[in-house]
């Protein structure tokens, strides 16, 4: 197993990119619910940035059916199945914390599930990056953890070893404050993962200032 926590994340998605889509697949989160709030607050044909888009579910086609979408995911075959699965998205291979888009490009960024695969020290300048990737007014959905939890390797998650990492709440409110984002809605969210038992979440939406 690499050292480095991307390639235990990159890896470990091209390990287990079709089991993660049957299991994602087995269960109701709260992330449609919430990708539809901030739909509602686009305008027709938005340029909407997904961090972490997966193999191309349900959200992903639900934001490129009305928008000008570009995924990217650290993962080649979750890559390689988003294009398969929706053509009418753009997709990259790229570790996000590495990604340099122009300032001001995009109407919207969507970060479901993939902050919590981000080591701790890097979280907050990421979040920096995508307000500067956002125009003014633009809007931030995402998802970040809320146990505090010091940068860790599960060894068998869905059948690979995988990278996790979180703040707590007060701090996750902290680095976006910084970040230049007002915060529309936040809410913690528990929920059953198959596998996994009750989990949660901490639900952002967010609009750069």
């Amino acid at each position: 197993m690499p050292d480095d926590p991307k390639r235990i994340v990159e890896q470990g998605y091209d390990a287990i990119a079709e089991r993660y889509a049957e299991w994602a697949a087995s269960f109701e989160s709260p992330a449609m619910r919430w990708v539809e709030k901030l739909l509602a607050k686009l305008d027709e044909q938005s340029a909407v940035l997904e961090l972490g888009c997966g193999g191309g579910g349900p959200l992903t086609r639900a934001i490129a059916d009305r928008h000008r979408l570009l995924g990217v995911d650290i993962s080649a075959k979750q890559i390689e199945r988003a294009r398969d699965r929706i053509p009418a998205g753009s997709f990259l291979q790229m570790d996000a914390t590495e990604a340099d888009f122009e300032p001001n490009s995009f109407d919207a960024v969507v970060s479901l599930y993939m902050l919590g695969h981000v080591p701790r020290a890097e979280q907050a300048p990421l979040l920096g990056r995508i307000a500067s990737w956002l125009r003014p007014g633009g809007w931030l959905l995402a998802t970040m953890g809320t146990a505090g939890a010091d940068d860790a390797v599960e060894e068998d998650w869905l059948g690979a070893p995988m990278f996790f990492a979180s703040f707590d709440e007060r701090e996750n409110e902290r680095m976006l404050l910084a970040a230049r984002f007002e915060l529309d809605e936040t809410k913690v969210i528990p929920y059953e993962e198959p596998g996994h038992g009750l989990v949660q979440f901490m639900w952002v939406l967010g609009r750069k200032r």
